[in-house]
Parts: C-alpha cells; structure tokens; sequence
C-alpha cells in the first residue's frame, strides 16, 4: 500500500469514526452536519480536527469534543487528539450532506 493509500485509508477511518459522534440537539452526525472542516496527522499521532458548530455559544461544545475524543481513540494510530475550533468559513445548511438534510426535514 503506498503512502498516499495509506493516507487515505486513515483519514477514511477518521471519518467513520467521527460520523459516529451524534450532536443531541440534532440527531445526526457531526460529519453529516458539515462540521468537520478538516483533518490531519502528525507522526507521532496527535489527531488534529478542525471543526465548527453550528452555532457560537453552542452549549453541548465541551460534549462533543469529548464524544470526538473518544471517537478517535479508538484508533490505534491516534495517540492525542486536538480541536481547532473555527468560526470561518460560517456553518451554514448547505454544508449538511443531503442525507443529514433528508434525516432532518431540512429543504434547501
């Protein structure tokens, strides 16, 4: 498997393991939601996720960091986990997929 698969395969397992991370306000998955902005890896397996929430002052914000870090534990390669949290670009329905749309009644 060359580098960049195994790259992607890594990032891949990220992200399943993110989709498993339901907001309890919404219902569905962070990923789903279009919160995850970006994922990366160092070498010494500090996971850093940059992310938004729908909302600033989202008061379930220490919830799902925690829900993220557990998530990614999992993962053998995952040794520390980071949360960037960004404000831009502004989470907006358009970054949901059409699933989280469909699942929350959302027409867009």
């Amino acid at each position: 498997m060359t580098e960049t698969n195994t790259a992607d395969n890594l990032k891949d397992r990220m992200l399943d393991a993110l989709e498993t991370v339901i907001d309890p306000e919404l219902g569905c998955d962070i990923v789903n939601l279009g919160l995850i902005y970006g994922l990366s890896m160092t070498e010494d397996g500090e996971c850093a996720v940059t992310m938004t929430l729908t909302t600033m002052g989202c008061p379930i914000s220490d919830i799902l960091e925690q829900m993220i870090d557990n998530a990614l534990s999992i993962i053998p390669e995952v040794k520390k986990v980071k949360i960037n949290l960004v404000w831009y670009p502004a989470w907006t329905v358009a970054k949901m997929s059409r699933y989280a749309r469909i699942s929350l009644g959302v027409h867009y």
